[in-house]
């Protein structure tokens, strides 16, 4: 082998440092007058929407887990039928609790995202008979709104980072106000190292009330959440958001377009039979899409499709009058 030699400029004289040291000076002092500028943070009025959020750039690292959005059928306490005629306050019958946990547990969910649960105690119910069936879920929020019966829940198998309370869920309508009846959930969840922002609602059901027009109500939480989603997209637009819950109201409603806007994707999910209803109003042999899982722009390249949909089994008729929603993100 050849011996490289010396190189040429092992031995250069001294003038050939200074002449770049002459060449480099006058580019340093200009870096140092211009500086870097300073970024102002701006805030988008909650009136306005931004419109349109361009697509994150794809994000390559893995944010692998098993999401499940399901309306549990008032795990709560309440008047119902007593055994020797009349009604009773009582909690939901325990074999009803059994097939939504044998549901759910089979799942095998890494976070669950809940409605129609009472206190939370009731959460912790759920909590609980879910890590006797093999699902351990440790960290829970629990959130609501003017509704004093119904909650939201959120069970995760990671560390839930930061919660959050939205404010101004309040809106006029026919001259009266009104606030938000079970609010938004706001969680963010730190899933092997990156923050996942679930929102989860329960908007206003389809059931008459004296205080104002259902459809209109519904409406009106509608575009509250619609705002609480456009600020977050503003002020990050690759933000990592899923949006779920019991919209009470299907694909070509003026409600579910609303909350999906032109920034949001709703997952394409259906079970075994290709079936996508997730409501049964069995009486009057109603099937209705009434709950949606909604990616941002940033997680959707995550979403593992064909191992997404609708969950099915015996147990669901005595679990709930909802079906469970099962995302799957890679």
């Amino acid at each position: 082998m050849t011996k490289a030699g010396p190189s040429p400029f092992q031995h250069a004289p001294g003038r050939l440092g200074a002449f770049f040291l002459a060449l480099a000076l006058p580019w340093l002092a200009s870096c140092e007058r211009r500086g870097t500028p300073e970024w102002r943070q701006t805030e988008t009025p909650a009136e306005v929407s931004p419109g349109p959020v361009k697509p994150a750039p794809p994000d390559t690292a893995p944010v692998p887990f098993r999401f499940v959005a399901y309306n549990l059928q008032n795990w709560l306490t309440m008047e119902r039928a007593a055994e020797g005629g009349g009604t009773q306050p009582a909690s939901k019958p325990d074999a009803s609790k059994q097939a939504a946990v044998s549901l759910v547990a089979a799942a095998r969910p890494d976070i669950l995202g809940v409605c129609e649960i009472g206190t939370r105690d009731d959460l912790a119910d759920l909590q609980r008979r879910l890590k006797q069936a093999g699902l351990d879920l440790p960290h829970a929020h629990f959130t609501g709104g003017v509704d004093p019966t119904r909650h939201l829940g959120l069970l995760s198998r990671f560390p839930i980072t930061t919660t959050a309370t939205p404010g101004g869920l309040d809106y006029p309508l026919d001259g009266r106000g009104h606030g938000m009846q079970r609010g938004i959930l706001d969680a963010t969840i730190e899933v092997n190292g990156r923050p996942v922002r679930f929102l989860g609602v329960h908007l206003k059901s389809k059931r008459p009330v004296e205080e104002g027009d259902q459809a209109a109500m519904r409406l009106q939480e509608a575009h509250l959440l619609r705002r609480h989603i456009d600020s977050l997209l503003a002020a990050d637009p690759a933000a990592r958001l899923v949006v779920y819950g019991d919209f009470n109201d299907t694909k070509a409603s003026a409600t579910v377009k609303t909350v999906k806007g032109e920034s949001l994707v709703a997952l394409p999910l259906a079970d075994g039979r290709g079936e996508a209803w997730t409501h049964a109003w069995e009486a009057e042999d109603l099937y209705s899409r009434y709950d949606w899982i909604f990616v941002s722009p940033a997680l959707k390249p995550r979403v593992d499709e064909p191992a997404c949909g609708i969950l099915d089994s015996p147990a669901r008729r005595q679990a709930s009058d909802h079906r469970p929603l099962l995302a799957v993100f890679r």
